[in-house]
């Protein structure tokens, strides 16, 4: 098969141990983003089979149908909303789904909750300046750091990722306070861990608060202007779910109004982020460039079972295939 594996910014993948699954195959590794449907179009038109990394590219209808020779899309993960699902199907086109693993990103969820909370990353910067325990020349900026211990973290979502985001906490000294649905709280109860009482109580009570939630319709734009409004001036929101999660603008907004104090973000409406971002100019802000999964155990388990699952197809023995209604028309 004629294979494309897109947007490899760093080009680890053909490095990976894994890659020696699709020895036999006539692959190529895209390192670049294409913009628009028509550049990649013209990019992908050739290839029988494409390999996603996670959402980085989306497949709308209108891109599905100037694709005449694809036949697979193997992604990495599972399918989060970036693949139109219905209209690949029309086309006979096979999805198939991999596997995840919570670990990387609430370890870098953890690690920005760290760095942010002691600015860690300002005090950095600074000393290569030659500027000695500065967090910032603006004065109002060069506040101290503070540690976790006896404050509130918040996590909104219960489920892998969450739960072990909790777990750090709790080892941290925290008061862990979670909000979702009556399941979610239920099992974050029975951890040890408090429930909201409402997502405003959440919102107000949290000295940090993490978004764990999946992006569906239900919890598009589920973050509002009006509840980063009730966060404390020194609270601090983490994000390494999906930008979407946040109405549009309300983040960039509450900051500039000093409710939350600040941010760490690891996700964005746009990605890559362009260098011109606002919020890569908002000093109060930690910005890591969609570093969730991009590590090299999460890339072997990642991109084993992707690639496994194209072998599979190309043998004739197709498995986790999303929409197997496709596979009864040949």
């Amino acid at each position: 098969m004629k294979i494309a594996i897109l947007d490899d910014y760093q080009d680890r993948v053909r490095h990976l141990d894994c890659f020696h699954i699709l020895d036999g195959h006539d692959v190529k590794v895209f390192t670049t983003g294409a913009k628009g449907v028509v550049q990649l179009a013209l990019r992908l038109k050739e290839f029988d089979a494409l390999v996603l990394i996670r959402e980085r590219t989306a497949f709308s209808r209108q891109l599905l149908g100037k694709l005449p020779n694809l036949r697979l899309i193997s992604q990495t993960g599972k399918v989060s909303g970036h693949i139109d699902v219905a209209a690949a199907s029309e086309r006979g086109i096979a999805i198939v789904e991999g596997v995840g693993d919570p670990t990387a990103p609430a370890e870098l969820t953890w690690a920005l909750v760290m760095a942010a909370s002691r600015k860690i990353p300002q005090y950095a910067a600074n000393l290569r300046d030659g500027l000695w325990q500065m967090a910032s020349i603006n004065p109002e900026l060069n506040t101290l750091g503070r540690v976790l211990k006896g404050r509130t973290l918040g996590i909104w979502g219960y489920g892998r990722i969450g739960r072990l985001v909790a777990g750090y906490g709790k080892a941290f000294g925290m008061d862990v306070l979670v909000w979702g649905s009556d399941a979610s709280r239920a099992a974050a109860q029975q951890d040890g861990c408090r429930a909201a009482d409402s997502k405003q109580a959440l919102f107000e009570q949290a000295d940090v608060l993490s978004l764990h939630l999946r992006l569906s319709d239900a919890t598009r734009g589920a973050v509002t202007a009006e509840d980063l409004g009730r966060m404390k001036p020194d609270a601090l929101i983490v994000n390494t779910s999906r930008a979407e999660l946040v109405a549009e603008g309300a983040l960039e907004a509450a900051l500039r109004r000093g409710r939350p104090g600040f941010a760490a973000l690891d996700v964005f409406d746009t990605e890559p982020l362009p260098a011109d971002a606002p919020l890569l100019r908002m000093p109060t802000v930690l910005a890591t460039p969609h570093l969730g999964y991009v590590e090299k155990d999460s890339y072997e388990l990642y991109f084993r079972a992707a690639f496994q699952n194209v072998a599979d197809f190309a043998n004739g023995t197709p498995r986790n295939v999303l929409n197997p209604e496709v596979l009864q028309r040949g």
